[in-house]
């Protein structure tokens, strides 16, 4: 390690006893100091660093001038221009973490005068903005995309570490093709050579051998056989993870010899190589983050500690930072590893190591090395839970900035080369939201990642921030509470699944099982059952009190200092949250706002971020700010994602360009939003009503906006109103009427907006009426929905039952909504602004899918490619009839159905089929696309300031398309059924441009992470709805462009077979054995799969179930929607003369490759 000897600088970080109760590595020295001497206070002066110095961060000009000539005079990359790769569409195991550490690269970069240039098809995303980046282009994470951006643009260098994985094989690809050397692009930061040796797991169990440290026993395989082998050497029971893979992607633990066949056959699908290690199930698990320059100076920004004992993929885990259950010697212990390891493999920038430990000795071994800035788990996770910006400081070092000279950035006057110190707790909870998925969806946890976004909760006591996540993860819940009873308890407690956690309330809760009980059956750590314990027991107490009145101060203390809601409580004593929140607050008991300001409050901090706590005795802020409030959107899951992350700091933004103070309300650790300097004041705090009127009554804020946040925020709108407070926008009675089917309803047939016939039922006879009077099909839903919770397409009586029951459990508490289905109809999304019901801006995207798939899983075409002028004409005029009726002023979205007409002469029909008063996900691609900022606009008619003029974009005419996709995760989720309809499924989304529909869906295709081309003359498995006119012109399309035909039925290989000069052949398709079928589309080289089913499998042996679950498990392409496959055989037949199924050729960049600049025309 470089250091320094330095005079009395360094005694900003000589450690201190912590306070607190719980364990934590106190600030530690990074540089060695002389003894501490009485000094004159330095004398502030002008001296700034000559060219080559490193100069360190200090007030001191003495200190500066000294450390010029004794810090190691690292030589600078000369860069000007940077391309930075990004991760792609949102999925499980890479996340929106990568927008925020992408973002704060870029924001690095800019500071130091280099001009980004990002590859990033995630259209949704704060980082594809031209904020951040001087260009941006919408294509494809693959080795072919990025070399041809580098070839057009010639960059000075590339960074690799922001993009997740990824981006990390691109570049691997990228060196070991020569194309970086040729073109002559630096590789900033960590070396490659240094991630090809964290990824591949051979060459990193030899590299750490080399320093002596433990590693996991393993053997690196490329074969069934070999695993079988490596297994019998190391003993069962084994795990076998996958190189080169996204969050566990393709890892698992094998028992015996048969589990391993099936694990690894489905593995090496996935990766070209697979580790076979020993299991170490029931250790601890734990993560150190680790920062090092290029001058050997390295710190630990934070350590963490998996709440799960290792079995359980990290980013499933319920993670607490920092470590609780550690001695000190142990955490050293695995400290100094870290360190020794991290400068042995040359790590420059940040990265991550994490550990298993053994619970009853210092036995340890490193499990997993990631040289980039790795998933939420780790990463965004640390940076939010201690302050410390890691992304923001690894592009600094990538850019030749040491520790020393760097500052941080939370307190402004000590340097970034110390070690945050915690003088508070964070809980991570993973959301799932595996419910969402058909009942053959797998819900154990395992190795292999299963979760859409995750929480972080900041309290000083375990159970604190415990019991604030778990409000977090969904706002049903109430706190630590039995939400499960599980028929095998023992079993439950054994083998997790997603509701592990209320699993363990039903054990303490009903059936009194001990901690040891529990600790023997799940091996997580007495410590924190202990202390979820401590909540049973306050909890007992509160509910023997019987009534709001016998609760004394004490035991409202106790209470809301382990984390209790008003609303818990009440429900613990038959009240209601109003009363307890009257009664507390009569007992002068409310929270107090303490900052996080990474050094445990040793130094004065100059940031405003934030959280809320019951165990302090002082704020520690004054409000005397009365800023606007902007409510974010919460966890990510489906439905709601970083899009509207976007709208978000967008907002905020835009607040602060009118002159206004922020205050920002989140508690996602993986968003832009939840960065503290991207408002004046970060709460990362429940979005929940109690906690929203907490911080609105101490801020006195100006008003709260309610309408960028998604669903989470317009759920408490319009109580927040009658609570008094200043609901800024559209009325909130107005987003009630919205949502009630009935006022909704009433209010459209008054403007004379036509809509499909409905009625609300409660009982199913009555639903029954209602389906033979309209016809099938019908839709049914509950009345208030997240993301088509519980809706379906019924199509004959005998499913009514058996669905309505399904949708009917959904919301009790409401009665079921069925609607005339209207099948083959186009659908039609408007996105618009209004201020006091007049329309200032909107636009209109076409659906490529029929009516039937849930807009957030269709693909949106912008402009529309279908659509007559008289269509948009009457689209408009809806659109304005909609605003003046809910007297809007703010953001709004309806979904539209077109039914062409039936004849000529005759008008399309055109029926509204849901409206949101609010930003919907669709914002930030309409407002790219179109090169206007709806988000803009609409928080300058939210305030009624700066309101521009009316102005319909959607007359220009533009020489460009953009086409948004869905990107699946299904890989993640065993056993579910990928099938698309008006439940939604998908976990992110990408958007590429085009000079047609043809170019841009070509481009939006390939950029969903893990979309293969088939090879040129391969084979297509073909199947589903026979009656489908679709099925017709794709199979004559493949024939026509060389590709081989089969299918698994009898039924198509008949009907294929009838097309005049198309020849289809049926195939041998086991439908229970996996490892056979996998054999057969080898022997027959298919590369893609097309499936047009009508409807879901109703087996696991379903045919078409069969064909699209291991089109998916076998990483092949899947098109299971008519018009898709339509799309995709059409653009085939236009790319593949051009050289569209050809790899990357020096010199030939195909039309695509522009910048979003060159397709719109400006810098949006």
């Amino acid at each position: 390690m470089s250091l320094v000897r330095l005079p009395h600088v360094f005694s900003l970080f000589r450690p201190r006893p912590s306070f607190r109760s719980f364990h934590s590595a106190p600030s530690r020295l990074i540089a060695q100091t002389f003894p501490l001497r009485a000094v004159a206070a330095p004398a502030v002066g002008s001296y700034r660093p000559k060219d080559g110095e490193h100069v360190l961060n200090s007030p001191s000009e003495l200190a500066r001038k000294i450390s010029a000539k004794v810090l190691p005079k690292l030589p600078r990359p000369d860069v000007k221009k940077v391309v930075v790769v990004g991760s792609g569409g949102l999925s499980i195991g890479q996340a929106g973490e990568f927008d925020y550490s992408g973002s704060q690269a870029m924001k690095a970069l800019r500071e130091e005068g280099v001009d980004a240039v990002l590859i990033n098809p995630n259209i949704a995303t704060w980082q594809t903005s031209h904020q951040l980046a001087s260009e941006v282009y919408f294509l494809p994470i693959t080795v072919d995309y990025v070399a041809y951006v580098l070839e057009k643009e010639r960059p000075d260098g590339i960074l690799l570490t922001f993009g997740g994985q990824s981006a990390l094989n691109v570049g691997i690809e990228l060196d070991r093709m020569g194309v970086l050397e040729r073109l002559g692009i630096k590789v900033l930061g960590t070396p490659i050579r240094t991630l090809e040796v964290s990824e591949d797991r051979d060459l990193f169990v030899k590299a750490l051998k080399e320093i002596d440290i433990p590693v996991a026993q393993s053997t690196a395989v490329s074969s069934v056989n070999a695993a079988l082998e490596a297994a019998e050497q190391i003993g069962y029971p084994v795990i076998l993870r996958s190189a080169f893979t996204l969050g566990g992607l393709g890892s698992g633990f094998a028992n015996n010899p048969d589990e391993l066949r099936d694990l690894s056959a489905k593995s090496l699908s996935l990766s070209p190589q697979v580790l076979i290690e020993r299991s170490m199930k029931g250790w601890k698990e734990l993560e150190y983050e680790v920062v090092r320059d290029g001058a050997d100076n390295t710190i630990i920004c934070c350590n963490m500690e998996n709440f799960d004992p290792l079995g359980t993929h990290t980013g499933d885990s319920i993670v607490v930072a920092p470590s609780q259950t550690l001695p000190d010697d142990e955490y050293h212990m695995l400290r100094s590893a870290a360190l020794k390891v991290i400068r042995h493999l040359g790590v420059v920038g940040e990265c991550n190591i994490q550990y298993a430990l053994n619970p009853t000795s210092r036995e340890y071994c490193v499990i997993e090395v990631n040289a980039r800035c790795r998933s939420s788990t780790f990463s965004a996770l640390a940076s939010k839970a201690t302050g410390y910006p890691l992304a923001y400081t690894a592009a600094k070092i990538a850019l030749g900035h040491t520790l020393p000279e760097l500052p941080n950035a939370v307190t402004k006057t000590t340097t970034a080369c110390f070690e945050p110190s915690l003088d508070y707790i964070v809980t991570k909870i993973p959301k799932w939201d595996l419910a969402k998925f058909s009942s053959q969806v797998d819900r154990a946890i395992g190795s292999s990642m299963k979760s859409v976004g995750e929480v972080m909760a900041i309290g000083r006591t375990f159970e604190e921030s415990l019991q604030k996540a778990i409000r977090q993860v969904d706002p049903r819940w109430k706190g630590f509470e039995v939400y499960v009873e599980p028929a095998d308890l023992d079993e439950a407690l054994r083998k997790p699944t997603d509701m592990r956690l209320f699993v363990i309330a039903y054990a303490m809760y009903n059936k009194k099982y001990t901690v040891d009980k529990i600790h023997d059956l799940t091996k997580i750590d007495k410590w924190f059952l202990y202390k979820i314990d401590n909540i049973v027991q306050t909890h007992n107490a509160l509910k023997a009190s019987g009534s709001i009145e016998s609760i004394d101060h004490e035991l409202m203390l106790r209470a809301k200092r382990m984390g209790f809601s008003d609303f818990q409580i009440a429900d613990l004593v038959s009240s209601n949250e109003d009363a307890v929140r009257a009664y507390r607050k009569s007992m002068s008991i409310t929270p107090f706002v303490k900052r996080i300001d990474t050094l445990a409050a040793e130094y004065p901090a100059h940031t405003n971020y934030l959280y809320t706590t019951y165990n302090a005795s002082e704020h520690d802020v004054e409000f005397d700010e009365h800023g606007t409030m902007v409510l974010g959107s919460g966890v990510y899951r489906i439905g709601s994602s970083v899009e509207f992350d976007w709208c978000a700091v967008t907002c905020a933004r835009k607040l602060r360009d009118m002159g206004k103070r922020t205050i920002m309300i989140n508690y996602n650790p993986e968003t832009v939003s939840t960065d503290f300097d991207e408002a004046d004041r970060l709460y990362f705090e429940e979005l929940g009503f109690e906690r929203v009127m907490d911080i609105y009554e101490l801020e006195q804020a100006q008003g709260v906006i309610v309408s960028v946040g998604g669903q989470l925020p317009q759920n408490i709108a319009l109580r927040l109103k009658d609570t008094g407070v200043n609901v800024l926008g559209t009325d909130p009675k107005m987003i009630d009427t919205a949502e009630d089917r009935h006022k909704f309803s009433a209010v459209l047939d008054r403007i004379g907006v036509d809509q499909p016939e409905w009625t609300e039922v409660t009982t199913l006879d009555a639903a029954k009426a209602f389906a033979l009077e309209v016809g099938y099909p019908v839709l049914i839903r509950p009345s208030y929905v997240l993301s088509g919770a519980a809706m379906n397409v019924v199509y004959e009586e005998s499913a009514l039952e058996y669905k309505l029951s399904a949708a009917a459990s959904v919301s009790p508490l409401h009665p079921v909504v069925i609607t005339k289905f209207i099948d083959n109809a186009q659908e039609i999304d408007v996105d618009a602004v209004a201020h006091n019901g007049k329309l200032l801006v909107h636009a209109v995207s076409e659906h490529v899918e029929n009516a039937g798939v849930h807009s957030g899983d269709a693909t949106l075409v912008l402009p529309p490619f279908s659509l007559s002028s008289e269509d948009m004409s009457r689209l408009k005029v809806i659109a304005e009839k909609v605003a003046a009726a809910f007297e809007i002023s703010g953001p709004f979205n309806m979904q539209i159905i077109r039914k062409p007409p039936l004849s000529a002469g005759e008008t399309a029909q055109l029926r509204v089929i849901e409206c949101n008063l609010r930003a919907s996900r669709s914002f930030p691609f309409v407002s790219k696309v179109l090169g206007h900022n709806f988000i803009d606009t609409a928080t300058a008619a939210i305030m009624g300031q700066e309101v521009p003029q009316p102005v319909d974009i959607m007359v220009q005419k533009r020489d460009y398309i953009s086409i948004k996709v869905a990107q699946f995760s299904w890989t993640r989720l065993g056993g579910a059924d990928p099938f698309l309809g008006v439940e939604m499924a998908s976990t992110g989304e990408v958007a590429s441009f085009g000079k047609d529909i043809h170019e841009a869906y070509w481009a939006s295709l390939q950029s969903t992470t893990g979309f293969k081309l088939p090879r040129a003359g391969s084979g297509v498995l073909l199947g589903g709805d026979i009656a489908k006119p679709e099925m017709v012109t794709t199979a004559k399309g493949l024939i026509d462009l060389g590709f081989k035909l089969y299918c698994s039925s009898p039924v198509v290989e008949e009907f294929l077979n009838n097309i005049p000069y198309v020849v289809a052949k049926r195939i041998f398709f086991p439908t229970k054995d996996k490892r056979k079928l996998r054999e057969v589309f080898d022997d027959h080289e298919i590369q893609c799969v097309i499936n047009l089913a009508k409807s879901r499998g109703t087996s696991a042996t379903d045919e078409d179930y069969v064909a699209r679950r291991n089109a998916v498990d076998f990483g092949l392409p899947l098109l299971n929607n008519a018009r898709t496959a339509q799309l995709f055989v059409e653009s085939l037949a236009k790319k593949i003369p051009t050289g569209g199924l050809r790899s990357y050729t020096e010199g030939r960049i195909p039309s695509e490759v522009r910048s979003w600049a060159e397709f719109v025309g400006m810098r949006a």
